[in-house]
């Protein structure tokens, strides 16, 4: 397909399309003249994949291109590229770390076997998770820490629903965009999903029971 097709059907503009291919972000066409390339579907699927990084991700050009190069990273595992890219989409703000909150942190890992994230600094997800408690230590909630132990063990059964989303995708940029957006996505739904059980089970807890004499 020309750039034109390749527009229509993913729904990117040509300008955009040709910004992505000058920043490397997209492979090259096959020229068929000096002025014209052929594009394939592989160009449509890591285009799209591109697009969810950049639009749903929220991602700037430079991350795009670090997500891209993990993920052509040769006979690496799809696990690593994940990771990767869950890193990428992940930002841990400029928070500044309790260092109380951050004992924490490391204090759960230990329990959970991640001896390897004993700086929590090292990764923008265990950064995010510790500025989270320390958010909440300087509010007077030290003992939010008490709800990880829970949260985690819920949230394993989510990681299995969206690890089984993903799956029915065959080829690796299909599976990293459907666990972007299923993330970025996901996060939202289970934001709102958590309120709805916050109402059902508060309706349960504080309901007004019999009188007492």
């Amino acid at each position: 397909m020309r750039v034109g097709e390749l527009s229509k059907r993913s729904g990117v503009a040509v300008p955009t399309i040709k910004y992505y291919l000058r920043e490397g972000l997209l492979p090259a066409g096959v020229l068929t003249s000096p002025n014209q390339a052929h594009y394939d579907d592989e160009h449509l699927r890591r285009l799209r994949l591109v697009r969810a990084l950049v639009d749903v991700g929220g991602l700037s050009i430079a991350s795009v291109r670090e997500v891209l190069v993990a993920i052509d990273t040769r006979d690496d595992s799809l696990h690593n590229k994940l990771g990767a890219v869950q890193e990428a989409i992940s930002q841990p703000g400029a928070a500044q770390l309790d260092p109380l909150a951050v004992a924490d942190v490391q204090a759960f890992f230990a329990r959970h076997g991640q001896t390897e994230c004993i700086d929590v600094t090292e990764s923008n997800v265990t950064h995010m998770l510790a500025a989270a408690l320390s958010s909440a230590r300087s509010v007077g909630h030290d003992q939010f820490r008490d709800l990880l132990d829970a949260y985690f063990e819920g949230l394993k059964i989510i990681a299995r629903a969206d690890l089984e989303y993903v799956v029915r995708h065959k080829s690796p940029d299909d599976v990293i965009e459907a666990m972007v957006v299923g993330t970025l996505i996901g996060d939202t739904v289970i934001k709102a999903l958590r309120r709805l059980a916050h109402a059902q089970v508060s309706s349960e807890v504080f309901s007004d029971g019999p009188a007492q004499n």
